[in-house]
């Protein structure tokens, strides 16, 4: 059944993104909202989870929750009692799928692990865990704060407590040879992961690592051509044992794909609270982006006085195509067409799709528009195109 104006979401379904922005320690490569905190105030923060989620089920009556993500930062650094609050009062907002998806990122620290069993007691059935490398100097280049073997003990605690788990790395790092990745990505793969998170490590403005390049102080970084090399390698060794890349940089068994990142990328709705969360709501009015305050205490301080500090603005039609084009191309399935072209209201320029399946880099069928092997390393050139 198609589905346009306020129902179009239901294509990609609803989800609730829980922001926590404090770190132990920021990584000198990451981008995201966090920061270091030397005291938290756990009742507050878990009193404006709380109230959060009741001023927005109020805007989106009716709705069937299917999956709530906890990201960051680092959310196991979260009380499990406030996880615990954020679930129970997400399922009294909405109502929950029957196979309601509830993950947590997590870091490989013994702080973290011995979270682990009350996050799943909370209801968590899903841990993605950030290890990023499997090899001790690269964790200390890239500054994080576990070794290769807390990662293992992590990863072997995560599955004795989890249901559903997925593994986090960082490839094309500074000084790293292919071989040197076939081997790290051996390792991973001898794990068993279900889920593989594999992203190459880009150099962000506003970053340490940012700063340092820019001061000619970050060597070894690899080529536009090894980056291409290191990509290949795993495509094939992930494909190989049967993780297939269903998105661009996530690798899954059948059935083990994030159902929440699935909501962002299908281009559905969701709802995300706490410093710096992005959302994207519809109504009969219309499709709608909301923001909320970046910094943490301007955040609390404004939900405490009932008087929350979130930026919305209108998407426009033309905009949410665009938005759903960006997305949706990102995964194997591809986009459906006639979904985009109610949208926009036109379908895509045909000469721009002919031209791109003539070079082998997308592909047609079943009223579905994909991204093919080939075109997946070149994805940014395929959406300029289309565009």
């Amino acid at each position: 059944m198609k589905h346009s104006g306020p129902d179009d979401w239901r294509n990609g379904g609803f989800g609730l993104y829980v922001h926590w922005p404090f770190c132990a320690a920021k990584c000198p490569y990451c981008d995201f909202n966090s920061h270091v905190a030397k005291e938290i105030t756990h009742d507050a923060w878990r009193e404006a989870y709380v109230a959060e989620i009741a001023r927005w089920a109020e805007r989106t009556p009716g709705r069937v929750l299917t999956s709530i993500f906890f990201g960051g930062g680092t959310p196991s650094l979260m009380e499990p009692e406030t996880v615990a609050a954020v679930i129970d009062a997400a399922k009294t907002a909405w109502t929950p799928a029957n196979d309601l998806e509830i993950t947590l990122e997590a870091n490989p620290t013994s702080v973290e692990m011995g979270r682990f069993q009350g996050f799943a007691d909370a209801g968590v059935n899903r841990v993605s865990l950030g290890v990023q490398a499997l090899d001790d100097e690269a964790l200390r280049l890239l500054g994080r704060r576990h070794s290769v073997a807390e990662a293992m003990a992590a990863w072997d605690v995560a599955n004795t407590v989890f249901s559903r788990t997925s593994l986090d790395l960082i490839y094309a790092r500074q000084f790293q040879e292919q071989e040197a990745w076939r081997r790290e990505l051996t390792t991973a793969l001898s794990l068993k992961p279900t889920h593989l998170s594999l992203y190459q490590l880009t150099i962000e403005d506003g970053t340490a690592f940012g700063d340092r390049w820019a001061n000619g102080k970050l060597p070894g970084l690899p080529s536009e051509d090894r980056g291409a090399d290191l990509w290949d390698i795993t495509q094939d060794m992930c494909g190989s044992a049967g993780l297939m890349a269903y998105e661009v940089s996530n690798h899954a068994v059948a059935g083990e794909e994030s159902r929440h990142n699935q909501v962002y990328w299908r281009y559905g709705d969701y709802v995300g609270i706490g410093p710096g969360a992005h959302g994207r709501i519809s109504s009969p009015r219309g499709r709608s982006a909301t923001v909320a305050e970046r910094a943490p205490i301007g955040w609390l301080s404004s939900i405490q006085k009932r008087s929350p500090a979130v930026d919305e603005s209108a998407i426009e039609p033309e905009e949410q195509a665009m938005e759903y084009l960006m997305m949706g191309m990102r995964l194997s399935e591809g986009i459906d067409l006639e979904r985009f072209a109610q949208m926009k209201g036109r379908p895509l320029e045909e000469t721009a799709v002919v031209q791109l399946e003539e070079l082998g880099l997308v592909t047609r069928k079943d009223g579905r528009l994909a991204v093919t092997a080939s075109g997946r390393p070149v994805l940014n050139s395929v959406l300029r195109a289309l565009f």
